[in-house]
C-alpha cells in the first residue's frame, strides 16, 4: 500500500470511530485534543478487531484474519506500517504509557470468542476473560488519561481493572439471551448449578435468585472502582464518569427489567444519556 502519513492515519481512525455509531466516542470530546485523538485511535483499533471477529466467514477464516491482524499490529509497533490505522497506533504507543501487552490481552479474548464456550467458574475463567476484553482496555485508557499524582499509579490500575470487570459483567448480563443462542455461557455453570438452574432456564423459579447474585456481584465491582474518578485529571475524570455512569445505569435497567432479558436488548434511554453527558462538562472544567 502507499505510504500513509500520521495525519491521514488519524483521519482514518476518526472515520472508523464515527461509522461505529457508538455512544462512547461522544465522550471523547471531554478530553484535551491530544488525548481525544489517542482515544479515537484506541477505539478504532478495537473496533476493527471486533469487526474481524464478528464478520463473515467460518471460525478458521476469522481466526486466520485475527492472526494476521495481530501480526500487523505488532509490526506497526516497530514502525512497519501495512494498514491505514498503523501510523496512528504506533504513535499512540510511543506517546503514552500503553504497552503492547494490553492489546495482546484483548486479541486473546476476542479470539477465544470465535467458538461456542461455557465457563465453569468465575475465578478461573470468567474473571480472566473479563480482564482480557475489558480491564486491559481500561488500563490502556488510564495510560492515555493520566493521573493527578504519579504515586497513585498502582492503586489507579487496580481500580481500572475493577471498572473493566464491572463493565464486562454488565455487558454479559445484557447479552445473556443473545449469547445463549450463539452457544455461549459466560456466567459460570457452577453458579447456575449452585442456584438449581441452567443456561437458558429463564422461567425457572430459581433463576431470579441466580440473576440477583450476578447483579449484586457487578454492583460490588462498581463500588470498588468508584474512587478511580478522584485520581484522574479533570478531563479524564469527566470521560470516566460518563462511561461509569452509563454502564452503571445499564446495570440498574437490567435489574429493573429482569423479566425482559430473554426477549429484549435492554438499553439506557436517550434522555438519560444526554443528562449524563451534560453533567460531565462542569467536571471537565473543574467546576465540580
Amino acid at each position: 500500500m502507499a505510504v500513509i502519513s500520521l495525519t491521514a492515519s488519524r483521519q482514518y481512525c476518526r472515520t472508523i470511530t464515527a461509522r461505529a455509531n457508538s455512544t462512547f466516542p461522544l465522550a471523547f470530546a471531554l478530553l484535551s485534543r491530544p488525548k481525544r485523538q489517542a482515544m479515537t485511535t484506541l477505539y478504532a483499533v478495537l473496533r476493527l478487531t471486533d469487526d474481524l471477529a464478528d464478520g463473515s466467514g467460518n471460525c478458521a477464516e476469522k481466526a486466520a484474519a485475527l492472526r494476521n491482524w495481530r501480526h500487523g499490529l505488532l509490526r506497526a509497533t516497530r514502525g512497519q506500517f501495512q494498514h491505514p490505522v498503523h501510523p496512528a497506533f504506533c504513535h499512540l504507543l510511543r506517546s503514552y504509557p500503553v504497552p503492547w501487552s494490553y492489546f495482546e490481552a484483548v486479541l486473546d479474548g476476542v479470539e477465544s470468542d470465535l467458538t461456542p464456550r461455557a465457563f465453569q467458574s468465575f475465578a478461573d475463567e470468567l474473571y480472566p476473560y473479563c480482564w482480557r476484553v475489558a480491564s486491559a482496555v481500561g488500563l490502556a485508557c488510564l495510560g492515555i488519561w493520566g493521573l493527578r499524582r504519579t504515586r497513585d499509579e498502582a492503586w489507579a490500575k487496580q481500580l481500572a481493572i475493577q471498572a473493566g470487570i464491572a463493565f464486562q459483567l454488565t455487558n454479559i448480563l445484557r447479552d445473556l439471551a443473545e449469547d445463549f443462542h450463539r452457544g455461549r455461557s459466560y456466567l459460570p455453570i457452577a453458579e447456575y448449578q449452585q442456584f438449581g438452574c441452567q443456561p437458558g432456564d429463564w422461567h425457572s423459579p430459581n433463576f431470579p435468585a441466580f440473576l440477583r447474585f450476578q447483579i449484586d456481584r457487578a454492583r460490588n465491582y462498581y463500588e470498588e472502582a468508584m474512587p478511580l474518578a478522584g485520581l484522574l485529571p479533570n478531563d479524564g475524570r469527566a470521560v470516566f464518569t460518563v462511561m461509569y455512569q452509563l454502564y452503571r445505569r445499564l446495570l440498574e435497567e437490567i435489574d429493573r427489567q429482569q423479566a425482559q432479558l430473554p426477549s429484549t436488548r435492554i438499553r439506557v434511554d436517550r434522555m438519560t444519556k444526554s443528562w449524563i453527558f451534560l453533567k460531565a462538562w462542569p467536571v471537565r472544567w473543574g467546576l465540580t
